[in-house]
């Protein structure tokens, strides 16, 4: 096939639009072409009075070779790349038993999130049976646990927005699409699961793909299964709190009821508010180090705002949907702040894992019709502003958010201040227009002193300037929340080309808890990473 790129249309063009476009762009007549498939429709809303939809196009003609020769300088006119997946290796079989995979060399994965799921999953489709642990529940019950959190304010630290099945991308906008380097297309792999696990085809051509938390429950139940049906194995409400290392090589974990599983080939998949086992690896001497990581606010405007800052006359539009935005400035005191998991649509959420602390998220569902839009807003703070050890960031993580829970009351109420009256440094004494959306419910303060002075600092300077890109961003009534500190691991687990880590031969760290991902799309590719790099190391003599 010929894939074409770049193919520009009105917003509003009719059916035949397109069809046409094509045979004007390869030269051919209607008769030779025989078939094509959107392999991605975005758009460029640049203009607001002129919305264009931008296709990338993958073409069947009775004259491929000739038109790839004829437009082999063309750099938008190409083959269509094979973007299959193929499965780097299979299982061996146990020597004594050859109809059996050698059980002895079952690998391990820990956490099942997008990136566990998609190891575990990948493992068993090539038969190495996995055996996933999972501190967390079920995803049912995870729902179940976490809505207690949201209504009664009743946290269970083991089943919440950070733990459990599906991990935190479960409560969250759901997003698809990352600007990770995809050479093998494995995020074709990943999209391809999600439709047969029952999320909408579209996924598979829209440019930002995106299926909110209740379609990603079910779906999840369906991978898992297919891991079962596979010969693997799914464990929950099992916590990892020892690994046996010797001479440099893993050879198994102890978990806290105390039962021992032999394994020298164990992904850690344990997303980025896994402290607790971040220690213990740290203890055990594992190589980690401290990472560069972000904190801010969550900040909410109507929806309707920014659909019509955004799309203009255009709001509304079925095929642009809720508008998102995507904002960054650079301060004069050296700092960035940036928007950071923009949920258009949606509510901003409790996402605490520790006791008598507050951490902010947004979620959305797949209409994303709710009232208001909300993002993070946060500032890059590094190394050099938390300085310690490699677990330093972490202790700076919880110090703000029990910062964050004293100021919001006590009783995981969040503090929460008019954007109006933050610019002006000075406490909000009442709502306006804009009804928060938070659960269990805000209280109403002066978030200066919930981030260090040059992250307030900075945000008041960058919230203008964000004005300027986004009409109505720096809205009087516009609410921020606090705080948002979980924008991803504040450590790195580092690992070799093998995969595994530097010192600790048979670990595999892998996704945003080991600083190798940031978000659903790139853990899940992180994920089949390490399933590969896993079974070429099982498959060695």
């Amino acid at each position: 096939m010929i894939r074409i790129s770049n193919l520009q249309l009105p917003l509003d063009h009719n059916a035949l639009a397109l069809n046409q476009a094509i045979l004007t762009r390869l030269s051919i007549q209607a008769d030779d072409m025989l078939d094509y498939v959107v392999h991605r429709r975005g758009y460029d809303a640049r203009k607001k009075s002129n919305i264009m939809l931008i296709y990338t196009l993958d073409v069947n003609t009775n004259q491929n070779d000739r038109l790839l020769v004829s437009f082999a300088g063309d750099q938008l006119i190409k083959a269509s790349p094979d973007m299959s997946y193929k499965f780097v290796a299979h299982a061996l079989a146990d020597p004594q038993t050859p109809t059996q995979f050698n059980s002895q060399k079952r690998p391990l994965v820990i956490g099942f999130g997008p990136c566990g799921l998609l190891a575990g999953l990948v493992l068993a489709q090539m038969g190495y049976k996995p055996i996933i642990l999972e501190r967390g529940a079920a995803v049912r019950q995870r729902t179940k646990d976490t809505f207690g959190f949201w209504r009664k304010k009743i946290l269970n630290t083991e089943s919440n927005v950070q733990f459990g099945e599906g991990g935190a991308g479960t409560f969250s906008d759901g997003k698809l699409y990352t600007q990770v380097k995809d050479p093998n297309h494995y995020s074709r792999k990943v999209l391809a699961e999600f439709v047969a696990a029952g999320a909408p085809e579209e996924i598979l051509f829209v440019s930002k793909p995106h299926i909110g938390t209740f379609r990603l429950v079910s779906m999840v139940e369906k991978m898992r299964a297919q891991i079962v049906a596979l010969g693997g194995e799914v464990r929950f409400d099992v916590r990892v709190d020892d690994v046996h290392i010797e001479d440099g090589q893993i050879n198994g974990v102890t978990l806290a009821s105390g039962e021992v599983i032999h394994s020298n080939h164990v992904a850690l998949a344990i997303g980025h508010s896994a402290r607790d086992t971040f220690k213990m690896l740290f203890d055990k001497n594992v190589y980690i180090e401290a990472k560069p990581f972000s904190v801010g606010f969550r900040i909410e405007h109507p929806q309707s705002a920014i659909d019509e800052a955004r799309f203009g006359k255009n709001a509304g539009n079925e095929i642009l949907g809720a508008a998102d935005y995507k904002l960054v400035h650079h301060c004069d005191n050296g700092r960035s702040v940036y928007s950071f998991c923009m949920c258009p649509g949606g509510t901003v959420v409790a996402a605490a894992s520790e006791p008598h602390q507050v951490v902010t998220n947004g979620m959305s569902q797949y209409s994303r019709a709710e009232r208001n839009a909300n993002s993070a807003i946060v500032v890059g703070i590094d190394p050099s502003d938390y300085p310690g050890d490699a677990l330093a960031g972490i202790e700076l993580q919880r110090k703000l958010e029990r910062k964050a829970y004293q100021l919001g009351g006590e009783n995981y109420d969040a503090p929460a201040q008019r954007v109006g009256d933050f610019l002006k440094g000075r406490s909000s004494q009442k709502l306006g227009n804009v009804e928060p959306s938070y659960k269990p419910g805000i209280k109403l303060t002066d978030l200066a002193d919930a981030l260090p002075d040059f992250c307030i600092a900075a945000i008041r300077e960058a919230i203008p300037v964000f004005n300027r890109k986004v009409k109505g961003f720096a809205l009087e009534d516009a609410l921020l929340t606090g705080v948002e500190t979980r924008t991803s691991a504040p450590i790195c687990i580092k690992r070799g080309n093998d995969m595994q880590s530097i010192n600790t031969l048979g670990l595999y760290p892998a996704g945003e808890g080991a600083g190798y991902a940031g978000g659903i799309m790139s853990a899940a590719i992180d994920g089949i990473k390490i399933a590969e790099a896993m079974a070429l190391s099982m498959n060695q003599p």
